[in-house]
């Protein structure tokens, strides 16, 4: 293969697309199709993607870094400020942006809001994509083509589904064909550039969202105190965790019944960090109330959601 001038092959693409579509769209569960491993925290409660979480897809003539955004909603807390604000931001910064809208449900005042919001980014291609294909018939998503088609101008129109694979590829093809020529952003092999510590709190974020009531998952934030391998043992990690939340009561439903949920949660979480490791891991959970955190700038801050 011949190479351009600054070292990368011939045609090669590399840059950033995100991923943009109101909460609970298939946003997050798409990006780890395309990365082929979880980068992203993937749950049936809306609204569980909280910060901006990068998943980088390596290929032999391209380099895509997939932004996987929270959710596009009317905020109504200091919380949904900050995650709107986010989105935007990171809609001026990429070269390419997905439109996810599922296939499975009508398009809705939300779809049209965010529709609305992606005319005025002139600049940059969007892919309108019709998610969660499994879950409708043939004839729905047909139609749900042609509904999505109507909401705007779209460089490409694709359906596709990433828990069966199907068009998953595709999309990746049409996003990479957006990119510019380049050299690729990151190194091979790594998958994401978040650091490990957030992973692991979004991951027992995941855990504690699993079967818990609505009102809980905005409620939620996890901060990884320590972590670091035990003195000693090299087959050994220690994960020393915080959950927060706002109320006493939200505190009784993630701990349970003489704590049988924390356990439950502390298991799953740790299964998805052994694996993201590579290691064995001792995890310490604790939970404790921080009211109304997510009105507050000050804990939010310390929480990780910076102004």
């Amino acid at each position: 293969m011949t190479s351009s001038g600054d070292g990368a092959p011939a045609g090669h693409r590399a840059g950033f697309a995100c991923f943009i579509g109101r909460p609970n769209v298939g946003k997050s569960t798409l990006m780890n199709a395309l990365v082929g491993t979880k980068v992203a925290i993937t749950s049936s409660r809306p609204q569980t993607t909280r910060r901006a979480i990068r998943g980088i897809v390596h290929r032999p003539d391209a380099q895509l870094v997939v932004v996987d955004t929270p959710g596009l909603h009317k905020p109504r807390t200091l919380l949904g400020e900050r995650l709107d604000s986010l989105v935007r931001s990171t809609l001026t910064e990429v070269d390419a942006i997905g439109f996810c809208v599922p296939a499975d449900q009508p398009v809705g005042p939300g779809d049209k809001y965010i529709a609305r919001e992606l005319a005025g980014v002139r600049k940059t291609p969007v892919v309108a994509i019709v998610t969660k294909t499994d879950l409708a018939a043939p004839e729905q998503v047909a139609e749900q083509l042609l509904a999505v088609g109507r909401l705007g101008e779209f460089a490409d129109i694709v359906p596709c589904s990433a828990v069966d694979g199907f068009q998953v590829g595709l999309v990746g093809d049409l996003l990479i064909s957006h990119l510019p020529e380049g050299m690729p952003l990151y190194p091979e092999g790594d998958l994401t550039d978040e650091p490990e510590q957030v992973l692991i709190g979004e991951l027992i974020r995941e855990a504690a969202l699993e079967g818990v009531r609505d009102e809980l998952p905005h409620s939620i934030a996890v901060v990884v105190d320590e972590m670091a391998p035990r003195e000693g043992r090299d087959d050994l990690v220690d994960v020393y965790a915080h959950l927060y939340v706002e109320r006493s009561s939200q505190k009784g439903i993630i701990i349970g019944h003489k704590g049988s949920r924390l356990r439950e949660v502390g298991a799953a979480a740790r299964r998805q960090i052994e694996a993201l490791l590579g290691t064995k891991v001792f995890l310490d959970l604790r939970v404790s109330v921080l009211k109304d955190w997510q009105r507050d700038p000050k804990q939010l801050r310390r929480l990780g959601f910076y102004d």
